[in-house]
């Protein structure tokens, strides 16, 4: 993660991953565990590519699957 997510409705995005994890069938630590990295790994990338400046939690939204697949293939 970065200073960038200091901004309104990152905590939304970071809930809703928890409860998509969660809807899959992950235990609720795990999926909370799991959904703080990708978040942070979704705000670096949005980061790397615009700035930190100006960052909004619909910016990261795009990522998450992409993200969450990368994750996947890594296991």
């Amino acid at each position: 993660g970065n200073p960038g997510m200091a901004s309104g409705g990152m905590g939304d995005v970071l809930t809703g991953i928890i409860a998509g994890l969660i809807a899959q069938g992950l235990d609720p630590l795990p999926a909370a565990q799991l959904a703080v990295y990708v978040h942070g790994c979704i705000a670096d990338d949005v980061a790397a590519q615009q700035g930190q400046v100006g960052m909004r939690a619909t910016d990261l939204m795009a990522g998450i699957p992409r993200t969450l697949q990368r994750i996947a293939v890594c296991r």
